[in-house]
């Protein structure tokens, strides 16, 4: 067996991120920019108002009066000039007038007619917002980076149409066993509802992946076979289950039939020991437990980096976080512990006490795998130890 940390780095070095391509603003919500974008002008493109009221040429103590010129809105500035005792009615958004050096809102003024008269003194308060304060024309946002609807919002205003995205992944989920019924079917006495699938799709989808469930494989050569010529086309292939040395458990002995190479079988985690990975002709190819929750934190740990790696996102683990242990753990063995866990107020985290890897319920209840390294001595309650969210 493995470490999970060299497991991950043989994935990573099986991975080659994938091309780009060119798409409009609005279809680029959670793509990965692979291309730094150059803001086209400054923003804001004027000295803008930053709140509702009256832009003056100076504002010097209460009671003192200007006369009302004008008007600027937003889209509609004022194309005068503000001299001396003018002031122009101004709302948010709208250019500041030239010769203007201040707002003063609305609320600390009086109007008779064309003159206002100041109520309060803001010479301070200017109420402007500087041309270029968010950013300037030439300005960069950096690539590569996830495109979260801030930053949408971000490339909007540079005045860029369309991004340099990565191509999503392509990824093929094959649940395998003679055992298994797809959800709605009727199951035998002896068969249960394939499960894994859909979580793992989810998750790959959240990664900004195209994600597809193929038909069950059954336990056979030939079943198996048809079943991975179907993802012949995919970046990814996942498979759930039979990836284990028992007589049933075809997955290696097939791929490596049809020409995949392998590099690694069995990490030193738990759950998730009979893992594999290796390429299949152009794929990455993920052998996954077929235990719901070994397979499922095994997609945490290794799909989803992966995935990302294929994005140009970088190599790198799942996010890392530390919480104050709640209960004591006694003692690990030499395996990796991934422990369904629940944070708590206070920043505490607390694992569940049964950790069997079959009980889905288990891994619903929880927010977060409290990881208990290989050969880890017994923890005591107020201990920092580290987690990664699920």
């Amino acid at each position: 067996m493995i470490s999970v940390e060299e497991a991950l780095t043989h994935v990573f070095a099986l991975i080659t991120p994938l091309g780009t391509e060119q798409v409009a603003l609005a279809q680029a919500s959670g793509r990965v920019l692979r291309a730094p974008v150059t803001a086209q002008r400054d923003q804001p493109p004027f000295a803008a108002a930053a709140m509702d009221g009256y832009a003056l040429s100076a504002a010097t103590s209460p009671q003192t009066s200007y006369r009302v010129i004008g008007e600027a809105a937003a889209g509609h500035a004022f194309a005068g000039r503000v001299g001396t005792g003018e002031a122009v009615r101004i709302f948010t958004g709208a250019p500041v007038p030239e010769g203007a050096d201040c707002v003063v809102i609305q609320e600390d003024v009086t109007r008779d007619g064309d003159t206002i008269t100041l109520t309060e003194d803001r010479v301070a308060a200017r109420h402007i917002r500087p041309q270029g304060t968010d950013f300037s024309a030439g300005d960069q946002i950096s690539a590569p980076r996830r495109l979260r609807p801030s930053e949408l919002a971000w490339l909007a205003a540079m005045n860029c149409a369309n991004a340099h995205v990565s191509r999503r992944p392509d990824v093929a989920i094959i649940a395998t066993g003679d055992e298994l019924v797809m959800p709605g079917e009727d199951p035998k006495p002896d068969q249960i509802i394939a499960s894994n699938a859909f979580a793992l799709k989810a998750m790959a989808e959240a990664e900004g992946a195209r994600a597809r469930i193929l038909p069950i494989a059954r336990d056979n050569e030939a079943s198996l076979r048809a079943v991975l010529d179907l993802a012949a086309d995919a970046d990814m292939i996942v498979t759930i289950g039979g990836a284990s040395v028992g007589d049933h458990d075809l997955v290696g002995p097939v791929t490596h039939a049809m020409g995949a190479s392998r590099a690694f079988y069995k990490v030193a985690m738990r759950p998730g020991k009979p893992l594999m990975a290796g390429r299949l002709e152009g794929a990455l190819l993920l052998g996954l437990p077929g235990n719901p929750v070994s397979s499922i934190v095994c997609g945490h740990l290794f799909m989803r980096p992966a995935l990302r790696a294929m994005q140009g996102l970088g190599a790198y683990p799942m996010h890392s976080a530390t919480a104050t242990l709640a209960c004591d753990l006694p003692a690990n063995g030499p395996r990796t512990h991934y422990m369904r866990a629940t944070l708590g107020p206070g920043g505490t985290i607390a694992p569940h006490p049964d950790q069997d890897s079959a009980l889905l319920g288990v891994l619903c209840q929880a927010d977060a795998l409290l990881i208990h390294p290989a050969g880890d001595g017994a923890r005591k309650a107020g201990e920092q130890m580290r987690y990664i969210l699920v």
